[in-house]
């Protein structure tokens, strides 16, 4: 099989290309893959990384505003059909695939003018600009959320998939668990809470778990938290050698194991990006979702509202984001072992099993 896969900007893009172009490498090793992205996003790293060889064009994300800089970005994107075009016509691809966001729009319209099928990938339940632009031009629509569904009325056909992910689900003793906190650095043994707003972390969620660490509001559970590499070093400069005496509190720039610390932890508070709500779902863990207010379509808060809607999980709107009020939230579940675990089966009942081979079948569907 010939792949073309366009991903793009964000590993919310990027990663489920990968991971579908790694099922079907599985399924037909002799498949030849090439990625489509641009010079300036994170496909720069992931996608050489994985094995796979990146192609160039110029396309450009874009708003609805009227002003030169976006028209230029608009005029330029459109510009970039030609050059997808050219490298399409060389790799002569069976299929071309979209993870949504700009490169789609570009990857997308050169696809149907050289008459080569299209699919698309949607991991969030509010789809954004580019799958619905594309909708009616794509063979198939592959979603991450049943609730996606019912805002692309003009697809010609749609297929609840999920969204691939690395992280796996592990059956971790309580012992295991106990093991994980001592490794961490925790003293006493305690209900474990794991924060983060992404690999930049997020501001407002860092000034509030700052102020319930320095008011030290987490006396009843342990905080793992990872700050950003931004955040955190600015915390070294404010909390100096304190940032590793307070109690009951661990904060990193990054956490490099998170599939260990998903499944170890009780709770987990953070932003609700799509792969970050496939990954709660797949190790069944109740969460906190602070969605990130200025995300296109606000499609963060959607995401969330399709495990809060079914009592898995809380939502806090950044705008009413205090210390106060999360560790509130925090106290309400930890209190109540029995409700999270009620939450987190809850949670794992939405998560999809068998996306990446499920996705494959759609794929060979299709041709």
């Amino acid at each position: 099989m010939k792949v073309v896969i366009a991903a793009a900007g964000t590993g919310g893009h990027i990663n489920p290309g990968i991971a579908i172009a790694n099922e079907i490498k599985k399924q037909e090793p002799d498949s030849k893959i090439i990625f489509l992205g641009t010079k300036r996003g994170l496909e720069n790293d992931l996608v050489p990384r994985a094995g796979y060889e990146l192609k160039h064009i110029n396309a450009y994300g874009f708003n609805r505003s009227i002003s030169l800089s976006n028209i230029k970005k608009i005029w330029q994107t459109f510009r970039s059909v030609g050059e997808a075009k050219k490298i399409m016509k060389k790799q002569k691809p069976d299929v071309v695939i979209g993870t949504g966001g700009y490169i789609c729009v570009a990857a997308g319209i050169a696809a149907k003018q050289l008459k080569i099928p299209l699919i698309l990938h949607e991991s969030n339940a509010f789809p954004g600009m580019a799958v619905k632009m594309l909708s009616k031009k794509a063979s198939c629509i592959l979603l991450g959320f049943a609730e996606a569904k019912q805002r692309l009325p003009k697809a010609k056909k749609t297929v609840v998939t999920g969204t691939p992910t690395k992280i796996k689900k592990i059956q971790m003793s309580e012992k295991a668990k106990q093991e994980t906190q001592k490794r961490l650095g925790f003293e006493k043994d305690l209900p474990m809470v794991l924060a983060f707003g992404g690999s930049q972390g997020a501001k407002s969620i860092n000034d509030s778990l700052i102020q319930i660490i320095e008011e030290k509001k987490n006396k009843d559970y342990n905080l793992i938290w990872s700050a950003g590499a931004k955040g955190y070093e600015e915390l070294k400069k404010k909390w100096g050698e304190k940032i590793e005496t307070y109690p009951n509190a661990k904060v990193v720039p990054y956490i490099y194991n998170m599939e260990e610390l998903y499944n170890a932890v009780d709770l987990v508070v953070c932003r609700s990006g799509a792969m970050t709500i496939t990954e709660i779902a797949t190790v069944g863990k109740p969460a906190i979702f602070i969605p990130f207010p200025f995300a296109t379509e606000n499609h963060q808060e959607y995401n969330a509202r399709v495990l809060a809607d079914k009592k898995a999980a809380k939502i806090i709107l950044d705008k009413n984001l205090t210390a106060e009020r999360l560790n509130k939230e925090i106290e309400n579940l930890i209190r109540y072992p029995h409700k999270m675990k009620e939450m987190g089966i809850i949670a794992e009942k939405n998560a999809k099993k068998d996306v990446e081979k499920h996705i494959y079948e759609e794929i060979k569907n299709v041709l």
